[in-house]
């Protein structure tokens, strides 16, 4: 509108001043009026008002990046850390509730060379017994555990869920790239937590399948040696003089 405003000015202006010669001035009611001045004023008007609309348009485009890099800076409002770590540390504890052998290197070494393997078939059968005992319970309680981890995996699976459904929420709704990318950030970090329910789930059904496997191989290793030491007759039969009557 300024812009046409400024063109009929001009067209107006340069229109008087072809009609009078060079340098000419007319006055109204005592007021001189020189043509070429006012046209020159008004070309300098309308210079002047596309430099402030240049400015002001200048001024509006750095106002909107300004207002977009708030955006991308502004932080998520919404942190799943708290609970993805509780969630962990609920794993983490029925992992360390597991019995009789714990998920230790130095338990695990313990107790085998105490009762697995060659050490089963090692004592007299009062130790044999106690140890074939202690394996069983070792293998039972092997199970036990893992039905905990599981159950307590399975349980993990609505809050999981619950979690899964905000962030994507916040994703969609993130206005800057900040905030996508820490609602992307914490996505990755829910299925790391996913991966470790499901790592503590295999790792415990796998600890009650070994000692179970261990029980069975540990029990032939006994048998073996029952065997043996029922056919070892001593040193065999020797006769002897025997006086049948005197």
């Amino acid at each position: 509108m300024r812009k046409k405003l400024a063109a009929i000015l001009m067209s107006g202006t340069i229109a008087v001043a072809a009609t009078q010669p060079a340098q000419a001035q007319f006055g109204f009611g005592g007021i001189v009026f020189d043509p070429s001045n006012y046209a020159e004023n008004v070309l300098t008007a309308a210079r002047t008002l596309e430099q402030i609309n240049n400015q002001i348009k200048q001024l509006q485009n750095e106002a909107q990046m300004l207002i977009n890099q708030a955006r991308n800076l502004a932080s998520l409002p919404h942190s799943s850390l708290a609970q993805l770590q509780a969630t962990i540390a609920r794993t983490q504890d029925l992992l360390n509730e597991a019995q009789n052998i714990a998920y230790q290197v130095s338990e695990i070494e313990t107790a085998f060379s105490a009762q697995y393997g060659e050490a089963a078939a090692n004592g007299d059968f009062a130790d044999m017994i106690a140890n074939a005992e202690a394996r069983w319970r070792n293998s039972v309680a092997g199970y036990e555990d893992a039905l905990k981890v599981q159950a307590g995996v399975v349980g993990n699976i609505e809050g999981t869920r619950a979690e899964l459904s905000n962030l994507v929420s916040q994703s969609q709704g993130a206005t800057g790239a900040l905030q996508a990318a820490q609602a992307g950030n914490q996505l990755l970090a829910l299925q790391s937590q996913q991966m470790t329910d499901l790592t503590a789930a295999i790792a415990a059904q796998n600890r009650a399948q070994a000692l179970d496997a261990a029980r069975r191989a540990s029990a032939e290793a006994q048998a073996r040696e029952n065997l043996n030491r029922f056919l070892d007759y001593g040193s065999g039969y020797r006769p002897t003089t025997v006086t049948m009557f005197r």
